[in-house]
């Protein structure tokens, strides 16, 4: 089962506006839990200007069956232009939680 799990991670400009997301997401059953982040403060550049922002980092639990889902969600519900989101393999874990984030993301 650990090779259909995956983890996503995602930025978005506050808890405010990651919680209906997130919701969202856990509804439809795109993914089977969202873990969202305290604000951090993130430091990139964007158009040639140091950016200091403060964020919360969501980190994403899903079947791999939801990859390509998840990204096309992300793109059309996301307020970034431009939204950071990377997805990890999951090597490991509890089995009985891999089968419930499996069977909760189909």
């Amino acid at each position: 089962m650990n090779s259909k799990i995956i983890l996503a991670y995602c930025t978005f400009p506050s808890e405010a506006v990651a919680e209906p997301i997130c919701e969202q997401l856990v509804a439809e059953s795109t993914v089977a839990c969202a873990n969202i982040f305290p604000p951090m403060k993130s430091i990139y550049r964007w158009n040639n200007q140091l950016m200091k922002e403060s964020e919360c980092a969501v980190i994403f639990k899903t079947s791999a069956l939801k990859q390509e889902a998840l990204k096309e969600r992300i793109r059309a519900i996301h307020p970034y232009a431009l939204p950071a989101l990377v997805f990890l393999p999951v090597e490991g874990g509890n089995p009985e939680f891999l089968n419930w984030v499996y069977g909760q993301s189909l």
